[in-house]
């Protein structure tokens, strides 16, 4: 495989995302900066400066129009794609963890932080009315048991699933802010959440060393993919029936630290490859629509990868 080397950052990466059509990628980290990049060629395009705390997450909405951060400045701000002007700043009373645009672009949710005596909450905004932008959201769901560490939109933006740090998952009602549903296969923290390209599954990645994948209108669990060490990020191949995961350990958690990404067969629970490269913890990985040491490497596939089948 083939790495491209984005270096845009001084500090550790927090999260990547691509937009729809593939042609952007936008990545954030420990340093404030949100780069959007050109994914062809690796080509820097410009930053979106605002942000005086680390950013841990970002989104891009349906047509590439908005671009939404969560930081640690306790703010949530939406950015215009093609200019990089703000356009809106919604302050929390703590860090934003997760964002995210519904599937229409109208709606965005996103989460805070359990810190400073404050709890945990899923706030929900309508882009489309100015006086809620500069109020309160529509609706604001507290989680006072464990805070969320994840969350995704489910199909039509008629829920969030939300993943906790006591590795449950919950299922909310973006319209009644009520759990629908709930589900409990980890036994630690969910690190992170990714959706399948048409939105009916979703991957989990946690501490427990594992990545499942699960039905996303129903939470039934499916698969089950193990590794050795805590897996930081997960995601669904858009067209192939393959996962890959990414993670490691922190520098503070062990004496020396190893991290790989590892590529497995979905139905077979089978790991088929590594890419190594990155020497910190991996942090975030993604697919296109076809880590911890401040760079983002996009790997090209071979073509003996496509050609690739499995043996039953």
């Amino acid at each position: 495989m083939r790495p491209i080397l984005l270096q845009g950052h001084e500090r550790s990466i927090t999260q990547i995302k691509y937009n729809r059509e593939g042609d952007l990628l936008f990545s954030v980290a420990k340093d404030t900066v949100t780069n959007v990049w050109y994914s062809v060629n690796g080509e820097r395009l410009g930053t979106y400066n605002g942000h005086t705390g680390a950013v841990w997450c970002v989104d891009c909405d349906w047509d590439t129009k908005n671009v939404l951060t969560g930081s640690a400045d306790n703010s949530c701000r939406l950015w215009d794609c093609q200019t990089g002007k703000q356009l809106a700043l919604l302050d929390t009373n703590s860090a934003v963890r997760t964002c995210g645009f519904d599937f229409s672009g109208n709606i965005i949710m996103f989460s805070t932080d359990k810190q400073m005596g404050y709890q945990c909450f899923l706030n929900f905004f309508d882009l489309r009315d100015p006086q809620q932008i500069d109020n309160q959201p529509y609706l604001s769901i507290p989680c006072s048991d464990h805070k969320i560490t994840s969350a995704v939109w489910g199909p039509l933006g008629e829920y969030v699933i939300a993943g906790h740090e006591n590795g449950e998952f919950n299922q909310f009602s973006a319209k009644s802010g009520e759990i629908v549903k709930k589900a409990k296969e980890h036994t630690k923290q969910i690190n992170d959440i990714q959706s399948s390209v048409d939105l009916t599954m979703i991957i989990s990645a946690s501490k427990d060393n594992t990545a499942k994948l699960f039905d996303s209108a129903s939470l039934e669990h499916i698969k089950t993919f193990k590794t050795e060490r805590p897996v930081n990020s997960a995601a669904i191949s858009p067209n192939m029936d393959h996962v890959v995961m990414g993670g490691g350990q922190e520098a503070m958690e062990v004496t020396t630290t190893s991290t790989r990404i590892g590529s497995s067969m979905r139905a077979y629970e089978e790991e088929f490859g590594r890419v190594k490269g990155h020497f910190g913890p991996i942090n975030c990985v993604a697919f296109h629509p076809d880590g911890e040491d401040g760079y983002t490497r996009i790997h090209y596939f071979d073509p003996q990868y496509f050609d690739f089948e499995l043996e039953a």
